[in-house]
């Protein structure tokens, strides 16, 4: 190992996200999913609530003592999100921010859905701006799906109020974080007979003024869960041909350029699966394959990124079903592999340019999942490795990418074993390759005493790790 280079991560071409946690589902910390998936994503879905006028706010509704009992999943008072405890009087030390650190420290960027009362104050939103400033680059999606029918936002405001409340929010959270991406998340169209979308008037003006479009679409749902059960000639559940989904998402696009004169800005998938109660575990799998397949073959480049909806699940809307006798375990579904392949495909990973030779001490810089430099370290393998690990002396925070695969070192971590990336990628001739390294924030947070830390973060690399490379066993078999 004599020489080292400096290398740049860039976006794909189209994002992969993902979203992790919901009403349906628990947060599911992100060494599990590097581990299950093999890869980052470029940003992870969050979603709370935000009812601060409610006297039972900030508890999660469906636990308050006493309350009626529901007979359908928003027939709460308020959305039965876990609750954001930021805010006028809150602090950061709980939800949603110890989620929020946690992805970041392992090189991706937060997806904070939230549903907010539409009725709160300028002070509210001035306060949720001051808890999103230390977190990078940060994309927020205020009231999502803001053209149904079923979040209390609607219930408690017209769709118009709905609008003027999501111009109001995004300008005054800018104003205090500036780090801040906003998404507007309507229904956009929904049938491919009409020529508008769901509610276009109410909401043109936050077309044009949000930094991001999007549109949540389901394959198939069953929106009845877990109420109900889908069974055919229900009323709780629909299935839709993935043809018309995507020509609805892009259809969607162009309506959107259309209201905001022609210029384009970035379009999301924020929400996108097949729901296995509806099409069964195998026919969600092959609907996701297909969704992503169209996406190759159609060369949509207008398309920036899709948030696959969820890890792991109650229903069989995740990667993984919930066992339900350990909250904490998941039970794979067939999309699993499904979605792994497709993750490691080029249109969705991001891109990486090396650059020039460098030595050490080095700066590091953490802008975003689409934007840091790190180091990239050539490898050589005499043949086929049987041990090869990182031995590190430091407390650093670390991504690490070789033949694939990528791997996180806490503070805390000593020695990384490299072998999973050769498990499914095995290597028998020489070969030579990278090992890539990039430094995400340690806390999670950036350092704003710093002139630019409301956008980058930076680590200094005083010394490599020792790299241990075997091409045989400690001990030779002894027959």
């Amino acid at each position: 190992m004599d020489k080292i280079f400096s290398v740049k991560l860039n976006k794909a071409r189209c994002a992969a996200d993902i979203g992790d946690g919901s009403e349906r589902g628990e947060y599911v910390p992100q060494d599990y999913i590097l581990r299950r998936l093999g890869r980052p994503h470029r940003a992870v879905s969050l979603m709370y609530c935000y009812y601060p006028l409610d006297k039972e706010f900030p508890a999660r509704i469906s636990e308050v003592p006493d309350m009626r009992k529901a007979r359908f999943q928003w027939d709460y008072p308020y959305d039965d999100y876990f609750p954001y405890l930021g805010g006028p009087g809150g602090n950061t030390n709980g939800e949603p921010f110890t989620s929020m650190r946690d992805i970041r420290r392992h090189g991706q960027d937060v997806i904070l859905t939230l549903t907010i009362d539409p009725f709160i104050s300028d002070e509210h939103l001035a306060a949720i701006g001051d808890d999103l400033r230390p977190f990078g680059r940060l994309f927020l999606r205020i009231n999502h799906e803001a053209t149904g029918n079923w979040f209390e936002f609607n219930k408690r405001a017209a769709y118009q109020q709905v609008a003027d409340f999501y111009c109001r929010a995004i300008h005054i959270i800018k104003e205090h974080a500036p780090n801040v991406l906003t998404i507007l998340c309507i229904g956009g169209v929904e049938d491919l007979n009409a020529e508008e979308m769901v509610k276009e008037k109410e909401f043109a003006q936050a077309v044009r003024e949000t930094d991001i479009w999007s549109v949540d679409k389901y394959i198939s749902l069953h929106w009845g869960f877990p109420f109900d059960i889908a069974e055919r000639g229900g009323n709780s559940h629909q299935r839709t041909s993935v043809k018309d989904i995507f020509e609805m998402i892009k259809r969607s696009y162009e309506r959107f350029m259309y209201l905001n004169g022609g210029v384009p800005k970035p379009m999301l998938v924020s929400e996108l699966n097949s729901d296995g109660d509806v099409s069964g575990a195998y026919g969600q799998a092959e609907d996701i394959q297909r969704f992503y397949d169209m996406i190759e073959a159609e060369n949509a480049d207008w398309l920036s990124g899709v948030t696959f909806y969820q890890f792991r699940d109650r229903g069989r809307l995740g990667l993984e079903i919930q066992d339900v006798n350990h909250r904490d375990t998941g039970v794979p579904q067939p999309v699993m592999d499904v979605y792994r392949e497709i993750i490691h495909r080029p249109r969705f990973m991001p891109t990486m340019v090396k650059g020039e030779e460098i030595t050490l001490p080095v700066k590091l810089r953490w802008g975003s999942s689409e934007d840091a430099e790190g180091i990239a370290i050539p490898l050589h393998f005499d043949g086929e490795p049987h041990f090869c690990e990182l031995h590190f002396e430091d407390d650093s925070n670390l991504m690490i990418e070789v033949n694939g695969q990528w791997f996180y070192k806490s503070p805390e971590a000593k020695i990384i074993d490299l072998m999973p990336a050769f498990f499914g990628k095995r290597i028998s001739a020489p070969t030579d390759m990278e090992l890539r390294i990039f430094a995400p924030p340690v806390s999670g947070e950036n350092d704003l005493s710093l002139p630019d830390g409301l956008y980058n973060y930076y680590c200094t690399l005083e010394k490599l790790p020792k790299i241990r490379i075997r091409t045989a066993p400690t001990e030779p078999r002894p027959d």
